[in-house]
């Protein structure tokens, strides 16, 4: 009996290593010391010490059951962005800027050609986001999960000058807010999609004219990073009074996450146009339009609150950074929550 016979191949784990190490080079930063293959990663903090009080901001996440559609499209070259996504777009919503990540993948068993597919996703997550990939684990748990399945998560470390930090304390009545579009599902809901829709390759491969594409692509459809979009408006000189990533609970969770006490947002639906994929999943579903809005993230990944007097700097930001933005909303005085109107 080996290590292999109880299922574990190390020589696979070593492959992998080698066919990730070019995607994990990319993303490197002059900051990170030493190579792939350490016990840890090393970062360098010489440049933190420019600021006047550095915080560092950290955030750690998944891609929920989405990885399930990954298993039965046979693609795995994008949930790693969707990791990378869900874990920076919490450091920048803070005011961050994200400077490392680390990946752990679990999977049944080690296929190197597949795990290095979705490391590479991995490395563009960072790519996209400016985050160096330092470190990670692959760890191979026969008998615990099927051999053609894994799970993915992350852990994001960034950081901020303590006056440039995005708290909403600030947040006052008059105050506009601006969403900036999402490209689909992101990585959360899948729970709900996966009840609406049936999960087969025949259902994920049908095409759907509102959609230009198979269900399949639009909904496996990587998160969007809102790291360069959020830079850009700071770049700008404006100040973002309060951010919101729009995940896990939707409009309702969300937003009020970063409002005062006092401080309520108000949320025009007409605002902007929800993406068909929504639309489409309301209707087959018979889904109800509250739960909708607390649910999925309708059409916007991030919505940030500002001085009015900030909006067209703002809006324009966001455009030269690739991002789509609308005007949807203001604050005003009240219960803290949200309307949606």
């Amino acid at each position: 009996m080996d290590y292999k016979k109880a299922g574990v191949d190390i020589e696979a784990g070593y492959k992998s290593v080698e066919l990730m190490k070019a995607f994990v080079k990319e993303t490197m930063r002059p900051e990170v010391m030493g190579g792939l293959g350490g016990f840890s990663g090393a970062f360098s903090l010489e440049k933190i010490k420019e600021m006047e009080k550095p915080v560092l901001l950290s955030g750690t996440d998944g891609c929920g059951t989405k990885v399930k559609l990954a298993f039965l499209m046979d693609k795995h070259d994008t949930i790693g962005i969707d990791c990378v996504a869900m874990c920076v777009n919490d450091v920048a919503c803070a005011g961050g800027e994200p400077l490392f990540f680390l990946d752990y993948i679990a999977c049944g068993k080690n296929y190197p050609e597949k795990i290095a597919t979705i490391v590479k996703g991995v490395a563009e997550g960072c790519l996209q986001s400016g985050a160096a990939l330092i470190g990670g684990e692959t760890a191979e748990h026969p008998g615990l999960m099927p051999e053609d399945e894994y799970d993915l998560a992350g852990f994001a470390v960034g950081v901020a000058d303590e006056k440039d930090l995005i708290t909403g304390e600030n947040i006052k009545p008059g105050d506009v807010l601006v969403g900036i579009a999402s490209s689909g599902v992101h990585s959360n809901g899948f729970s709900l999609v996966r009840k609406v829709f049936e999960m087969t390759k025949e259902s994920l491969n049908t095409y759907y004219d509102e959609l230009g594409k198979t269900l399949g692509e639009a909904l496996i459809a990587p998160t969007r990073i809102y790291v360069k979009a959020l830079k850009s408006v700071k770049n700008a000189g404006v100040i973002v009074k309060g951010c919101s990533h729009i995940t896990g609970g939707g409009f309702y969770e969300n937003i009020p996450r970063m409002l005062p006490d006092g401080i309520r947002a108000v949320v025009e639906k007409n605002s902007y146009e929800v993406p068909a994929i929504f639309k489409l999943l309301q209707k087959t579903g018979d889904i109800e339009e509250q739960m909708m809005y607390n649910t999925f993230n309708m059409g916007l990944g991030m919505v940030i609150a500002l001085d009015p007097a900030d909006v067209d700097k703002t809006l324009e930001a966001i455009r030269a950074a690739g991002d789509t933005a609308y005007v949807v909303g203001h604050c005003e005085a009240g219960e803290k929550g949200v309307t949606l109107c």
